[in-house]
C-alpha cells in the first residue's frame, strides 16, 4: 500500500497541488470604481485600508482577486507612499496588477470565495451601495455556510441595501463603520453630497451600529459579519477575517500609526497608566507615529468643547507627544484647554512662550487678555 501511494505521489504531482488549492481561503476584495485625479476631482477607495488588508490575507496565504463596479484601473485617494503598508504594497507585483485589471462585479463568481472585504474611502458612499451585482455577491455569500462578509470604514455602505427576501440582511446585526462624529470631523468635504449618512442608514435598516471614540480602532464581529470602523480598524477586522475561517493569523510586527492608536486608546480608555506611556514613548521612540498623535490630540480638545473629561484626555495625547512633535497650533490648543479647566498659570506660561518666539503672536496676546 504504501509503495501504491508514493507511486501515485510521484507520477501524479498534481493530487498535491490539488489538495492544497482546495484548503487555499479565497477572498475577494472590493474597492470603488468611483475615484478620479486621486480624489480631487471625485473621491476614491482608501489606499491605506486596501494595502493593510491585501499584505494580512497575502501574509497569510489567502487567495486574493480584487473587483470593482465597473471593473479595470481603479482610482485612490491621495495617499502617504512613505507609509511602510503602502511601499510594501506597491513593491507587490501581483498587488499592483490586480487594481491595474480588477473585476467587473457583474463577471464574479462569488462561489469561488470564502470571504469578500469591502474597501472603503469615501468613493465607497457613491456607486457601491447601488451596485445590484455586488448585491448580488454579497446575498449568495449571506446564504452559503463558512462565508465572511467584511468591511471597513465606508465600506459597510453596501451592507445598507442588501436584502434576503423582504428583509435587510443586515437587520439585528453588530455593524461597525464611519461615524457620524467623523464624517462630522474629517469628513467636510464631500459628506454634503453623499447620498446618506453611513450610521444613520446602517441604523435604519435595523443594524446594531458599535462604535469606539472617534478614529480608534473598533471592529465588530456578529455571526458571519466582520465590519471595522475607521482606516485604524483595517488590520484587526482584516486578521479577523482570518480567524473566522479557521487560521490563526501570522505574528507580525505593528506599523507605527497603528501602534500609536492602540497606545492612545489604553490611555484614553484607561488601561495604561501615563507613566507607562511616558516610558514606552521614551524607550520605543522609533516605533511611534509623533505627529499623528499630535493630531489626535488637537481634535480631541477641539471637539471636547466644555466637556471637561474630554479637555483633560485631549491634554494628555498632545503633552505625551509634544516632546517629539512641535507646532505652535498644539501649543495655542493647550493653552486654551487650560484656561476652559481653571488652570490659567499654564495657559500663561505657554502664551508667553508663544509671544516671546513670536509664534501665533496676536492670538496668544489676545488670549493672556481674555484671562486678565
Amino acid at each position: 500500500m504504501k509503495k501504491i501511494i508514493f507511486t501515485l505521489l510521484v507520477c501524479f504531482p498534481f493530487l498535491i497541488n490539488a489538495q492544497s488549492k482546495e484548503a487555499q481561503k479565497k477572498v475577494l476584495m472590493v474597492v470603488s470604481s468611483y475615484g478620479k485625479d486621486l480624489g480631487s476631482t471625485r473621491p476614491g477607495f482608501e489606499m491605506d485600508e486596501f494595502a493593510q488588508a491585501y499584505l494580512i490575507f497575502r501574509n497569510n496565504k489567502f487567495g486574493i482577486d480584487v473587483a470593482s463596479p465597473k471593473g479595470g484601473k481603479v482610482d485612490a485617494d491621495k495617499f502617504n507612499k512613505e507609509k511602510r503598508y503602502n511601499q510594501l504594497l506597491m513593491e507587490d507585483k501581483n498587488a499592483v496588477n490586480l487594481l491595474q485589471n480588477t473585476i467587473e462585479t457583474a463577471h464574479v463568481n462569488p462561489d469561488n470565495y470564502d470571504a469578500i472585504y469591502i474597501v472603503g474611502g469615501k468613493g465607497a458612499m457613491f456607486d457601491l451601495p447601488y451596485d445590484t451585482s455586488l448585491q448580488d455577491i454579497i446575498l449568495n455569500m449571506y446564504k452559503r455556510d463558512e462565508t465572511i462578509i467584511s468591511s471597513v470604514c465606508h465600506g459597510p455602505a453596501v451592507l445598507a441595501n442588501v436584502k434576503d427576501g423582504e428583509q435587510f440582511i443586515i437587520k439585528d446585526v453588530e455593524i461597525a463603520g464611519f461615524t457620524n462624529q467623523e464624517e462630522e470631523l474629517f469628513g467636510k468635504k464631500w459628506v454634503k453630497e453623499f447620498p446618506f449618512q453611513l450610521e444613520d442608514k446602517l441604523t435604519e435598516r435595523g443594524a446594531k451600529f458599535t462604535q469606539a471614540d472617534f478614529m480608534l480602532s473598533h471592529i465588530a464581529v456578529s455571526g458571519k459579519f466582520v465590519t471595522g470602523q475607521n482606516p485604524f480598524s483595517t488590520t484587526r477586522s482584516a486578521e479577523a477575517v482570518v480567524t473566522a475561517l479557521g487560521q490563526k493569523p501570522v505574528k507580525r510586527d505593528l506599523y507605527k500609526d497603528e501602534k500609536s492608536i492602540y497606545l492612545m486608546q489604553n490611555i484614553l480608555d484607561e488601561k495604561k497608566t501615563i507613566t507607562w506611556a511616558e516610558n514606552e514613548l521614551k524607550t520605543n521612540t522609533d516605533t511611534y507615529d509623533f505627529p499623528l498623535m499630535a493630531t489626535y490630540g488637537y481634535y480631541k480638545v477641539a471637539s471636547a468643547k466644555d466637556n471637561k473629561e474630554a479637555l483633560l484626555k485631549g491634554v494628555t495625547i498632545i503633552e505625551l507627544a509634544l516632546p517629539y512633535f512641535y507646532h505652535e497650533n498644539l501649543d495655542l490648543a493647550l493653552a486654551k484647554s487650560y484656561i476652559k479647566l481653571n488652570q490659567n498659570d499654564k495657559a500663561k506660561t505657554i502664551l508667553n512662550t508663544l509671544i516671546e518666539k513670536e509664534l501665533l503672536k496676536e492670538k496668544a496676546e489676545q488670549l493672556l487678555k481674555d484671562i486678565n
